[in-house]
């Protein structure tokens, strides 16, 4: 037992040390940088004040960030739950794979940004038209990784359900979606990233609120430490949520975070 103990500490150290590591070490050089050449705050403040700056009431970071994240989460909730569909919609029958999947090719190859106004017009400033964005820029990768592991799935295993007549919807529901699993968690993976740019490009065309906003009054007032606060915050919720999908994929795919364990061992 302490032997496993011991082994799983120096797992985890090798996860995270390196990172850590290198992580710091830029910080290291950058403060350096800054305290030997004296270069100007608006060009390149130090690390210790963009940390200071995390916490200043000034910028109202609680309810901005709030604001984002309701963003980034409702864009990437619509596009998981659209993009698990569409997924299966467009692998469940061939008509439905030759109607659909070109016009989301055409829908993925529009510029997001370009696009923005259109919601902005549909639905207003504020909250909502920034859900669509994110949507719309990260449901794609979800759809493509949903319906390649449908689809990518050994023949001799439908070949026994077709033995032993397992109606189609079974054959999904059975076979085909656990193969699927590890695709679609990578295609939500990569939504997690999406829908924060997404949400944040939304910000920066119409919003007055979140954190692009908070980037926007930083740059008209020359605030870099506050920016780079800002682009922490981002950086946090993104990483945040992809944190929460990785232990959602442990909870439902044990196996492979044990198998990614013996391969740093």
């Amino acid at each position: 037992m302490i032997k496993k103990v011991q082994v799983r500490v120096r797992q985890q150290i090798h996860k995270v040390l390196p990172p850590i590591l290198f992580f710091a070490g830029l910080l290291g050089i950058w403060q350096l940088i800054v305290s030997v050449t004296n270069i100007k705050p608006f060009l390149l403040p130090s690390p210790i004040s963009v940390v200071q700056t995390l916490t200043e009431t000034k910028w109202q970071w609680g309810s901005q960030l709030l604001t984002t994240s309701i963003e980034v989460c409702g864009g990437f909730a619509l596009a998981v739950f659209v993009g698990i569909f569409l997924g299966v919609i467009i692998t469940w029958s061939n008509w439905a794979r030759r109607s659909i999947l070109p016009f989301l090719v055409f829908l993925n190859s529009l510029p997001k940004i370009a696009m923005a106004p259109l919601f902005i017009v549909w639905l207003g400033y504020g909250i909502l038209p920034n859900i669509f964005i994110a949507f719309i820029t990260a449901f794609f990768p979800v759809v493509i990784n949903t319906s390649v592991g449908i689809t990518e799935i050994e023949p001799d295993m439908i070949d026994l359900a077709r033995v032993w007549q397992a109606p189609q919807w079974k054959v999904f529901i059975k076979i085909k979606i656990p193969n699927a699993q590890p695709y679609i968690f990578t295609g939500i993976k990569i939504a997690t990233t999406m829908a924060v740019i997404g949400a944040i490009v939304g910000e920066f065309i119409a919003s007055s609120r979140g954190l692009a906003s908070v980037i926007m009054n930083a740059q008209a007032t020359l605030a870099t430490e506050a920016i780079l606060a800002a682009l922490v915050w981002i950086s946090v919720l993104g990483l945040g949520l992809y944190g929460v999908v990785v232990l959602i994929q442990w909870l439902f795919m044990p196996w492979s975070h044990k198998k990614s364990n013996e391969e740093v061992v």
